[in-house]
């Protein structure tokens, strides 16, 4: 009898790896090692044939897509900006909750003229306002997006928010939302899911009734 193939299963770091744990212990599954301690990007489980790839959040679904992992776990955020049609959603896991949000400056009155919108979804926003029918200026930043407003590089920025506190910090409120359901997502690529479908099916399953 032929060894299965190894399952490749694609994780980023920090409050989803941590809340993605116990989901993946319920079907058996238990890294080797810590990948917060760990200098390795691929890291062993307590079964042979399933490893986990450690890259960033925003990777997961690039990796997947392309079938350099089979599954991932990837927020709803991430993928709604990636777009990818390579991809199955089967589940939500309903961890690291939060909303995509439009923010700017307290009290300030609304600006005039073309907008200028400073985030790391691009395409998020682009499709939010061109639902709206305005034509707005996309400015990529890669983080301390709430400085943006308050030095005069954009009116408002797109980000997720938690709590709002981060916000409240910085003199800057809610205005809009734009996803309220945003939280980490199974996602598993489609070739994968139709070579090994009753395992791959089976671990959507045990995750399934973890998540319940």
């Amino acid at each position: 009898m032929s060894a299965q193939p190894v399952l490749k299963i694609a994780l980023s770091k920090g409050r989803i790896f941590k809340e993605s744990l116990p989901l993946l212990a319920e079907a058996g599954i238990v890294p080797a090692e810590d990948p917060e301690k760990s200098r390795k990007l691929i890291l062993d489980t307590n079964q042979d044939d399933i490893k986990l790839v450690i890259i960033r959040a925003t990777d997961v679904p690039v990796y997947v897509d392309y079938g350099a992992a089979d599954i991932g776990v990837a927020g709803k955020d991430v993928l709604l900006e990636y777009g990818g049609q390579g991809l199955y959603e089967p589940l939500d896991l309903k961890i690291a909750r939060c909303k995509l949000v439009v923010a700017g400056k307290k009290n300030m009155p609304a600006p005039q003229g073309r907008l200028r919108i400073a985030t790391k979804f691009v395409n998020v926003a682009r499709r939010h306002y061109a639902e709206q029918g305005k034509q707005v200026e996309i400015i990529k930043l890669y983080g301390s997006m709430e400085l943006a407003p308050l030095v005069g590089l954009a009116d408002y920025i797109v980000d997720v928010m938690d709590t709002g506190n981060t916000l409240k910090a910085n003199g800057l409120e809610w205005k809009e939302d734009i996803e309220t359901n945003i939280s980490s997502r199974l996602v598993v690529n489609k070739a994968a899911m139709k070579m090994q479908h009753s395992r791959i099916q089976n671990l959507i399953q045990q995750i399934s009734q973890a998540v319940k």
